[in-house]
C-alpha cells in the first residue's frame, strides 16, 4: 500500500520521473518564497537617516535577514553623502517591504520619528519600531521586543540600563553622563523606566493613537524622553528588555551640547506640563 497522500501522487509522479516539469516547480517555489517574504507585515521599523551610507545596506539587509518578517521606513533628511540613492537602490530588491520618506534639511530625529509615526498609522501597522541605523542596536533584538508588544506591552523599551550597565565603545565619561541623565529623569518625572533616553522602542499602534504627536515639542533625543513620558502619564504599559548598545563603528555620532541642553530643560518643562490624550474625531 503506498503511504505517500494521495492528493500528492502526481506531484510525487513529476519529481520523480520527468525533468519536464522542474522549471515550472522552481518558478513555483520562487513565487510562493517571494508572496511570503512580501506579504503585508503589521510590523516596520522606523530608521532615521543623515549621512548613514557606511551602514545603509547593512541594516537593511541584516533586518530583512531575519526570520520575523519586518517592514522598514527610512526618513532621511538630505543627506549629502547619497544614503538616500542607496535606499531606494535596494527597494527594486525588497519590493513593498523597503519606503523611504525624504526630507529637505536636517529638520531634527523627533520630527523625523513623528513624520514616520504618522505615516505607519495611516497603512494600518500593529506595532512600530523605533531603531538607529549604525547597528547600536542590534537588529536579532528587534524579536525579543515584538515578543514583549505580543505579551501585553503598549511599549517595549531596549534598554541599556535595567540589568546594569550595558554600553560597549562608549568612553566612561559618556556613560556616566547618559546614566545620570536617566536617574535624572526618574527622580524628576516619577517615571519607573531605567533608560529613559533609549531610542530602541516598540509602540502599539494604539497608543500612538492616543498620544497627541502634534504637540510634542522635543527635537532632540529629549524626544525619546517626552514620548516615554506620555505613555507613563496616560496609564500605558511599559515594559524593559536588557540590550546590549554597542557604539558605532562607522560614521558620525549626532549628539550635540544643545541637544543635551534641551534634554535638560525639557525634563522641568514636562514636569510643570499637564498631559492629555488626543482627542478622536
Amino acid at each position: 500500500m503506498n503511504s505517500f497522500p494521495k492528493g500528492l501522487q502526481r506531484w510525487k509522479y513529476i519529481l520523480k520521473n520527468t525533468k519536464k516539469y522542474q522549471k515550472s516547480i522552481k518558478y513555483l517555489f520562487l513565487h510562493l518564497y517571494l508572496i511570503n517574504f512580501n506579504m503585508e507585515s503589521t510590523k516596520i521599523i522606523i530608521i532615521p537617516t543623515y549621512n548613514e551610507k557606511e551602514n545603509i545596506a547593512k541594516i537593511i539587509n541584516a533586518i530583512f535577514n531575519l526570520e520575523d518578517k519586518f517592514h522598514i521606513l527610512i526618513i532621511d533628511d538630505g543627506s549629502p553623502d547619497g544614503t538616500a540613492d542607496i535606499v531606494k537602490g535596494l527597494q527594486n530588491a525588497y519590493n513593498e517591504s523597503l519606503h523611504i520618506i525624504e526630507r529637505k534639511g536636517k529638520l531634527g530625529l523627533g520630527t523625523a520619528y513623528m513624520t514616520g509615526f504618522k505615516w505607519a498609522i495611516e497603512h494600518n501597522y500593529s506595532y512600530i519600531f523605533e531603531m538607529d541605523a549604525d547597528f547600536s542596536h542590534d537588529p536579532k533584538d528587534l524579536p525579543r521586543l515584538y515578543h514583549e508588544a505580543e505579551m501585553g506591552a503598549d511599549l517595549v523599551i531596549g534598554s541599556r540600563y535595567c540589568n546594569g550597565i550595558s554600553v560597549i565603545n562608549w568612553p566612561i565619561g559618556r556613560v556616566i553622563m547618559s546614566y545620570c541623565a536617566s536617574v535624572y529623569v526618574r527622580k524628576i518625572l516619577g517615571i519607573n523606566v531605567f533608560d529613559t533616553t533609549s531610542g530602541f522602542k516598540c509602540y502599539k499602534k494604539e497608543l500612538l493613537e492616543k498620544i497627541d504627536l502634534d504637540n510634542i515639542r522635543m527635537r532632540g533625543y529629549g524626544f525619546q524622553i517626552e514620548m516615554k513620558y506620555n505613555a507613563y502619564k496616560l496609564g500605558y504599559k511599559i515594559k524593559e528588555v536588557p540590550i546590549i548598545f554597542i557604539d558605532r563603528k562607522e560614521g558620525v555620532s549626532k549628539m550635540s551640547s544643545s541637544i543635551f541642553g534641551e534634554a535638560f530643560w525639557g525634563v522641568l518643562w514636562m514636569k510643570l506640563r499637564r498631559i492629555r490624550p488626543r482627542k478622536t474625531k
